[in-house]
């Protein structure tokens, strides 16, 4: 049985000391670990055999930061405690103690264990070590020291950028910064130049340095100052709905103006303000949905499968538009090889053209070699016919030709005559049935359903659509796949739209139909995005997607769902049809797109064009569909009509069994739509911030409101049962027996 988290000691003959963090598989600080590490680091300053202390990792890493898990497992008060004895700690025994102390850093040494290493009197790391504060990811601030140490090694300016950012940097780059003091040459050198230099502090060779006493690199008091509130305009601007960061930038302002001491004083106030808001539950939320979404029942869970896992070598991908070529891009950079088959070469030079600008644009960015561009390019190969010489070589089909359901059959039907029996069959479909796409198959059971988000190479999410039908491996080796690229897997149940876009559906509807209830479109964009958090608004959205894209794809919701869609056949979308205005890729949709600096396209109001539009649609609603004039509406009410529907929505899919745990949906949102991560997810935010009884209300409300698009508001069973029992809506799995289970 491995021993639980501690940390070990050893002396060598020279009189270094290595303490060994160990918590595998990133040495994550556990309560434990710290009480070791303390316990230990005493036992070294009281030993007269020891003349100095280098801290090390156990494995390939260093150490990953404070264990996360502790923010679901302790109460808020526990972790504060923790968090502040542990600074106490590391300045007492780590930084001041009697007997010099040096950090080896191999692999990764990310918020509490960066703030491990900058509390050692010296740093040495591997060249291709990563270190960095990433803790506002989490809704948090550094809070072992790192918001008072990190500026005092990098400089004020470097040190705001790398925490507010939570960007990391790799061992020679820290090196140039002066996070570290040595290079180690390589893995194996780590540890004897750790205790060379451990020596030579020892010695007096080496002057040994107490960071939290540093002001070398400090700009003077009054530079410092002006660039700390450059640094909270920036922040307020860029995340206008988060306080943590700003409370971060008050922390580092204290340390600098008033001293080391004072600011770790003025940390510990300020993260346990910090932990106290919502932002960080929700981003704890989205950390551990994130992580859990790889484990599905009877699949990933440690169940025993008679097929054994594929190999994932080779992926064909059918269709070379933009999301067949982004999905080409995402397998070449996973180290796949492609095939690409399109119809006629025109369309496959396009194919192998965009895929070749993608990876160019990771030239460009430095993320990239020309070299290993061009080697990622010899493993793509372009086919017009379906050869059996090459397709028997694919382990794995995406199909992603256009949303046309006679032409997907006959894809299906051609690759099960060519495809090796365990070659697995997907469709990238965003909302047809896939048993409807499997109906020519012999074996329809062999589909599943790959949806991508565009463009495929750089959103994050995949959404692994099964059936009824679907074997247990082949969902396990999509999941599979889906890691290997690098994408968020999350798997989902067969219905029209799975589950973002059908959860989705509304959001848009939503927002026309307030428009046509007289709501200045402009003013919902702008109150979705800037007061809520969306990326962008739903009609900016529209405009993104494409007008014709959005006409089909609210065509299938209509025809499934009609008791609860909202459709004008005068609105906004059939006249921007009509008109051939389709967003961006046109030039012209709800907003005028000109070209901007660096040929980015700027979106801009064009009323005296759009105007008409939208006065057109409002008539029609309300003279023949009875839609309401609304007058004083708040920003609220925008979020509440837009944002509930969608809500209610998603307790269809938790009641349907279309997704198989909330957080599942809390993930897909933040990943697909960009719904605010600092709110923790659409299902998160609904509990936290709003509770089942005020949305079913609120919804019963706007029903009536709205009497004849009353189907659009009214509230579902899951939803009204979690209301009346006064339970969350994501434990109404646990009392709700779904009528259908579709996973």
């Amino acid at each position: 049985m491995a021993p639980g988290p501690t940390c070990t000691l050893s002396v060598d003959r020279q009189g270094v000391a290595t303490i060994v963090l160990t918590n595998p598989p990133v040495n994550a600080l556990h309560p434990d670990v710290l009480s070791a590490l303390q316990n230990l680091l005493e036992e070294c300053h009281s030993r007269t055999d020891v003349k100095a202390v280098v801290i090390t990792g156990s494995g390939k890493n260093f150490c990953a930061g404070f264990d996360i898990a502790q923010f679901a497992a302790q109460s808020p008060e526990k972790v504060k405690e923790s968090v502040s004895g542990a600074s106490q700690i590391l300045t007492r025994v780590l930084e001041e103690g009697a007997k010099p102390t040096v950090a080896a850093i191999q692999g990764v040494a990310l918020g509490g264990g960066c703030e491990v290493a900058a509390a050692c009197n010296a740093r040495v790391c591997t060249p291709d070590a990563k270190i960095g504060l990433p803790e506002l990811q989490l809704g948090i601030i550094p809070g072992f020291g790192g918001t008072q140490r990190l500026p005092r090694l990098v400089g004020l300016q470097t040190g705001l950028e790398l925490i507010l950012t939570s960007k990391s940097v790799k061992g020679a780059k820290a090196h140039s910064l002066g996070l570290v003091d040595e290079i180690a040459k390589t893995p194996q050198e780590l540890l004897a130049t750790a205790k060379a230099v451990a020596l030579d502090l020892a010695s007096g060779k080496r002057k040994r340095v107490r960071t939290l006493d540093r002001e070398d690199r400090l700009e003077p008091k009054d530079i410092a100052k002006m660039i700390l509130g450059i640094a909270r305009e920036q922040t307020k601007k860029r995340a206008p709905n988060v306080q943590h960061p700003l409370l971060c930038i008050d922390a580092i302002e204290a340390g600098v103006l008033n001293g080391g001491k004072a600011g770790l004083a003025a940390e510990t106030a300020a993260f346990n303000e910090a932990a106290r808001l919502p932002a960080h539950k929700a981003l704890v939320n989205i950390f551990f949905a994130m992580r859990g979404t790889k484990k599905v029942k009877g699949v990933s869970d440690g169940t025993k499968l008679a097929v054994p896992k594929r190999k994932l070598g080779t992926v064909a991908v059918i269709g070379g538009g933009l999301m067949g070529s982004g999905i080409a891009t995402a397998s070449l950079e996973a180290g796949m090889s492609v095939v690409l088959k399109e119809i006629n070469q025109k369309f496959l030079d396009a194919g192998v053209s965009r895929i070749r600008s993608n990876l160019t644009s990771r030239v460009k960015k430095g993320k990239l070699t020309e070299q290993k561009l061009e080697q990622m390019m010899q493993r793509l190969k372009g086919v017009l016919t379906y050869d059996r010489r090459d397709f028997q070589q694919v382990d794995i089909v995406v199909e992603a030709v256009i949303e046309v359901v006679g032409l997907k059959q006959q894809i299906f039907k051609d690759l099960e005559e060519v495809c090796r029996p365990d070659c697995i069959l997907s469709t990238n479909t965003s909302t047809i049935d896939i048993t409807l796409i499997a109906q020519k198959m012999r074996q329809p059971e062999r589909i599943i359903g790959a949806h991508f988000f565009s463009p495929a190479h750089v959103m994050p999410l995949l959404e692994i659509v099964r059936s009824s039908q679907t074997p247990a491996d082949v969902t396990r080796d999509l999941l599979r796949y889906g890691s290997q690229i690098r994408k968020t897997p999350v798997v989902v149940g067969n219905c029209t739209g799975f589950a973002v876009n059908r959860v989705f559906f509304p959001y848009t509807m939503a927002a026309m139909l307030l428009a046509d209830a007289g709501v200045d479109a402009f003013r919902i964009d702008r109150v979705v995005q800037r007061a809520f958090g969306m990326p962008i608004g739903p009609f900016r959205l529209t405009d993104l997607v494409g007008g014709d894209v959005s006409k089909h794809v609210g065509g299938n919701f209509v025809l499934s769902f009609p008791e609860r869609t909202y459709g004008n056949p005068s609105g906004q979308i059939a006249q921007l049809n009509d008109k051939k205005w389709f967003g961006e890729k046109t030039a012209r949709g709800f907003y005028r797109y000109d070209k901007g600096e660096k040929k980015r396209t700027k979106a801009v109001k064009d009323l005296e064009a759009i105007g008409p539009v939208f006065q057109k649609s409002a008539q029609h609603a309300q003279t023949h569909l009875g839609v309401p004039s609304l007058l004083g509406v708040s920003d609220r009410d925008i979020v509440e009509m837009i944002f509930y529907p969608v809500v209610n929505e998603a307790c269809r899919v938790l009641a349907e069994g279309i997704v198989e745990k909330p957080k599942d949906m809390d993930i897909a949102s933040v990943m697909s739509m960009g719904f605010p991560a600092y709110r923790g997810g659409l299902v998160h935010w609904a509990d936290a911030e709003c509770g089942a009884a005020h949305i079913a209300a609120r919804l019963q409300t706007f029903a009536k409101m709205f009497p004849q698009q009353s189907g659009f508001f009214v509230p579902c069973e899951y939803l009204l049962n979690c209301a009346y029992r006064g339970v969350p809506l994501s434990q109404g799995q646990a009392f709700y027996q779904s009528p259908v289970s579709r996973l």
